[in-house]
């Protein structure tokens, strides 16, 4: 029988939990035994008298099984101590930060654990149901333009009164992912008059379909590519022309909501100090790709501050603030991904209640985001090259768009 561990995240900003009493007890009726820790989903709101219900055994944190885990199920990456007691074959399943952590995929290969990191999950019809990153993103979204709105020092819909009637505010939403486009669709939904812009003329569409207004992207010669189904980076000249463009539109807007991000790169830097100094006072700015560098200038992981009138808000950890709804979808992409790879396992004559995972490196589902297998790490790219190594070959190091 598969052991299956889901431990109490460790940060204390983190709210979510990586199984829910549903997600628990559809990996019990498949013949897993699930070993919860101890309050892993009290933030949540699911206590641990439901994940018993559900078939779970709750574990005191003293007591928790790393070492016998064949699977363990977590939201961020576990701490490197706890990491090092996995036993080599099991499989460690989250969203693992791989860039810029060299000691952390180390580890895991020199232990032998297979890791896949659901941000790399890639963007194709058959992983829709696993894509953590667009179920997370729809809740920031939507969390964001909230904030923006209780924040803003006006009315968001137009209002008519015996006074006279309150025009509706103007919300500017940059980038049109999951997250843009929820934004737009809230922003909507309280009123706003919404402007994107996005660097990809395909989402002009999406946009006018959700109530938005597009603004098309500067000249196409500079427009960056696409790659899995995210935007790559842009060049600098690409960049001071949308800057240029969008200099205008902030000085019209009351609520920006940014959003815009390149997966493994430093955000673009799309709202200058100049730009938000031209913006009008008592805007506000949410900034969701602060911990990537942010969009904004000026703005801060995790908090509020003001510039030139404009306060900047800077949306780190939005998905966390809505943590039982955020766990459940997060739950179920990993499940969905669970059953995937309990279903490769399955051989014709292994008896139904001896499930086992199947591991593929060369499944389309996985490749990409089984970032360590079999002792080693399987995106070298991800790992920078040891000291002296290029130079003894007589190469350089890949790179990667």
């Amino acid at each position: 029988m598969l052991n299956l561990l889901v431990p109490r995240e460790q940060r204390s900003a983190e709210r979510r939990v990586a199984a829910t009493p549903d997600t628990v007890k559809t990996c019990v009726a498949a013949g897993l035994q699930v070993q919860l820790e101890s309050g892993a989903g009290d933030a949540a709101g699911f206590d641990d008298a439901l994940y018993a219900a559900a078939g779970a055994q709750i574990v005191s944190p003293a007591a928790l099984p790393w070492s016998a885990a064949d699977v363990v199920l977590v939201v961020a990456p576990p701490p490197v101590e706890q990491l090092a007691e996995l036993k080599s074959g099991a499989l460690l399943v989250g969203l693992l930060e791989p860039y810029d952590a060299p000691q952390r995929l180390t580890l895991l290969a020199e232990r032998g654990v297979s890791a896949v990191a659901m941000e790399l999950l890639p963007r194709i019809s058959r992983a829709q149901s696993m894509d953590v990153l667009s179920s997370q993103a729809n809740i920031a979204g939507y969390k964001a333009v909230l904030l923006a709105a209780s924040a803003l020092n006006r009315y968001v819909p137009m209002l008519m009164t015996a006074a006279g009637t309150i025009q509706p505010a103007r919300a500017l939403v940059l980038g049109a992912g999951v997250a843009g486009l929820q934004a737009v669709a809230t922003a909507r939904r309280l009123g706003a008059i919404v402007y994107v812009s996005d660097v990809r003329p395909a989402a002009k569409e999406q946009v006018e379909s959700l109530g938005g207004r597009f603004i098309d992207p500067p000249s196409e010669q500079e427009r960056p590519a696409e790659a899995g189904g995210y935007a790559l980076a842009a060049s600098e000249a690409f960049l001071a022309a949308q800057r240029q463009q969008l200099a205008e539109q902030l000085a019209l807007a009351d609520l920006v909501i940014c959003t815009a991000q390149v997966p493994g790169k430093p955000a673009p830097r799309l709202i200058s100090d100049a730009m938000l100094a031209g913006m009008k006072p008592g805007s506000v700015v949410v900034d969701l790709a602060v911990a990537q560098g942010g969009n904004c200038e000026g703005s801060v992981a995790g908090d509020t501050v003001e510039r030139h009138g404009v306060q900047l808000i800077g949306a780190d950890a939005l998905p966390s603030s809505l943590a039982q709804h955020a766990s459940t979808l997060y739950a179920r992409n990993l499940l969905a991904l669970l059953q995937h790879l309990l279903a490769a396992g399955k051989a014709d004559d292994q008896p139904d209640d001896q499930p086992r995972l199947g591991l593929d490196p060369s499944d389309p589902i996985l490749e990409g985001c089984l970032i360590t297998h079999t002792g080693r790490c399987l995106r070298p790219d991800l790992l920078p090259a040891p000291a002296g190594a290029a130079a003894a070959s007589g190469s350089t190091s890949p790179t990667t768009a």
